[in-house]
Parts: structure tokens; C-alpha cells; sequence
């Protein structure tokens, strides 16, 4: 699959975003995305959808509790999508555009 990405690897065009393009763009993580996954990237895009923006962690945290699950952390975010930069990678697996506080 050829995507077009922009320097930091997320999509530009986040409107082609599916769930084969997410698990071409978390095979860079060597993470195989299963139903939840998905749910917490859904969540994502429902964020930049309806707040116009990429979230950063915090903010992200507190929305995915809200709208996913009250169990939800950091931590948990960390180990099971394989990263230490939870908003920056969620929002490229997401096809959404990089946080605009993450470097």
C-alpha cells in the first residue's frame, strides 16, 4: 500500500484513513491492532472530528474515559499500543495530523 504521509509519517489526507491503513501505519510500531484498538483510534478521530484538532495526552486521556472506558491511563496506552508518545502515535494511527505540542 503506497500512503501519502507527511515528515512525521502521519497521513495527509486523513479522510483515506481505514482500518488497513491503520495497521500499515502501526506495522512500524510491530503492533498487530485487534477490535480495541481500533475503538481507542475511532476515539481519536472523533476527537479531532469534533474538536478540530489532534488532542495531546492528557486532554486524550480524559476524553478517551469519557468515551471508552473509565479504566483507561497512560500507562495501559503505553503497553498495549507499544510507544512511550501516546497523543503523537495514536493520532498517526488514528490518520489524523501530529499534535501541534508534540515535536
Amino acid at each position: 500500500m503506497n500512503l501519502e504521509l507527511d515528515q512525521d509519517g502521519h497521513l495527509v489526507d486523513y479522510t483515506i484513513w481505514n482500518e488497513e491503513v491503520a495497521q500499515v501505519l502501526a506495522d512500524s510500531l510491530e503492533l498487530s491492532l485487534t477490535p480495541w484498538h481500533f475503538e481507542i483510534l475511532q476515539a481519536v478521530r472523533q476527537f479531532y472530528q469534533q474538536f478540530g484538532h489532534s488532542p495531546a495526552t492528557r486532554p486524550l486521556i480524559k476524553f478517551l474515559m469519557k468515551t471508552v472506558s473509565a479504566d483507561i491511563n497512560n500507562a495501559m496506552l503505553q503497553e498495549k499500543f507499544n510507544t512511550g508518545l501516546v497523543a503523537r502515535h495514536l493520532s498517526r494511527l488514528a490518520g489524523v495530523p501530529k499534535p501541534a505540542n508534540c515535536l
